[in-house]
């Protein structure tokens, strides 16, 4: 799977999370099957073009923790992240820390792997003691510092 497959796929599930629900980048990645992936959900959803058609609902996902990204200093990302929510109906609450986040246990979407429709079928990247587990490390690293990793793997 290329980058533009796994855009596609993180695109279409994304859109099936129900409104009034929120999810995490690190569950996108386990639904499309590349759960190591999670950086790339996020940056799969930094790049999405505005005029995407059927619009995807960007603001349903937020970090593990419930939170809401930062988008860096002097952005409004996450502050229309919040409205998005918001103007669904979902609360979101600010902690003492300053921090936006939302409550999984009453907003929360996560439904199992393989239960959900994902556009593609993947196979997972977990280590299986197989010579890519090598390859998927150096992706992970790669992940840590920004970079793409190496390949996808797809199944017909």
């Amino acid at each position: 799977m290329d980058s533009a497959e796994f855009h596609a796929a993180v695109y279409y599930v994304v859109r099936q999370i129900p409104p009034r629900k929120v999810t995490s980048y690190g569950h996108i990645a386990k639904l499309i099957g590349m759960p190591r992936h999670s950086r790339h959900v996020g940056q799969a959803l930094k790049f999405l073009s505005p005029t995407v058609q059927p619009p995807v609902p960007w603001y349903r996902v937020v970090s593990s923790a419930g939170t809401i990204s930062s988008r860096g200093p002097g952005t409004n990302g996450a502050e229309l992240q919040r409205q998005e929510l918001e103007a669904e109906g979902v609360e979101v609450a600010q902690t003492r820390g300053g921090e936006l986040k939302v409550d999984f246990g009453r907003w929360g979407w996560f439904p199992a792997p393989g239960t959900v429709d994902t556009g593609v079928e993947v196979t997972g990247d977990g280590p299986d003691g197989d010579a890519q587990d090598a390859e998927e490390e150096e992706d992970d690293n790669n992940q840590q510092q920004g970079g793409w990793p190496s390949s996808f793997q797809v199944v017909a």
